[in-house]
């Protein structure tokens, strides 16, 4: 009677917590596998080599970046990040990180903009270009997002990336809204935050460049808008091009005020 006593009880407890334990969505579970990750995160490598590449004399003209202007002035790094995209002055256009660290490149260091620019993703100075990416994002790390909107050029830069992000096309007809437009939406077991609105701190804009776990490979915002492309089976758009660039400004406006945790990671 002690043991059938016992086993009653195990049984009622059991049927007890399992609600419980149903109630763990698949994207909780998801989180806590990320937060485990998060104190081993493989970017902290590619951040270590892009303050190496900072520093380093390089390229034809054997200099560093440490004078490259990221928007705060010559050799500024801290707070950059969480202001970019922006207007630049030099260039006469709106540039992201990237884009604006390979208009560095050319211009202190000699090296070939056109060329970087058509070098293929992890390749060649590609891959200084992301480690340069990773470290400067983490040295905004826990800033929250402002970028300008007061030239001309941003804020047509945001009309366009919100045209751009509602653009349907392609053999499916999809845009990029078809997944971050909404709130509620998943693929598989990811939610997908809403990009049409600031989804908080640390989602969406606020968590790239990140290293993603399922290729074990750092990417930039400019390799993630085109794999977006690539999903959408849309032609794949050029390294830095003005349409990257203003879904970027889009996305950035839109998360003002949320909190950088870049390089993050990401499944």
């Amino acid at each position: 009677m002690k043991k059938l006593s016992t086993l009653t009880i195990a049984a009622s407890l059991a049927l007890a917590v399992a609600p419980v334990w149903a109630q763990k969505s698949a994207s909780q579970s998801i989180d806590e596998y990320r937060e485990m990750l998060q104190d081993g995160n493989p970017a902290d490598l590619f951040v270590a080599k892009g303050e190496d590449v900072w520093k380093q004399k390089r390229g034809p003209k054997g200099a560093s970046l440490e004078k490259c202007d990221l928007g705060k002035g010559p050799g500024v790094v801290k707070g950059a990040f969480a202001e970019l995209p922006r207007f630049f002055a030099d260039t006469g256009r709106v540039q992201d990180l990237e884009s604006r660290l390979v208009t560095c490149m050319e211009t202190l260091q000699g090296f070939n903009a056109a060329e970087i620019a058509k070098t293929g993703f992890g390749k060649g100075e590609q891959k200084n270009v992301t480690a340069l990416a990773a470290w400067i994002s983490s040295e905004s790390q826990g800033m929250r997002f402002n970028l300008p909107q007061s030239h001309a050029q941003e804020k047509m830069f945001y009309e366009v990336g919100k045209r751009l992000f509602f653009q349907r096309g392609g053999p499916h007809d999809f845009s990029c809204a078809s997944c971050h437009g909404e709130d509620g939406k998943r693929i598989r077991l990811q939610d997908l935050p809403n990009l049409t609105k600031n989804p908080g701190d640390g989602i969406g804009f606020a968590a790239w460049p990140a290293y993603r776990v399922s290729n074990g490979n750092l990417w930039g915002m400019q390799q993630r808008l085109n794999d977006c492309y690539r999903q959408q089976r849309f032609p794949e758009p050029v390294f830095g091009s003005d349409a990257t660039i203003a879904l970027g400004v889009y996305l950035g406006v839109n998360a003002k005020g949320a909190k950088s945790i870049a390089p993050a990671i990401k499944r």
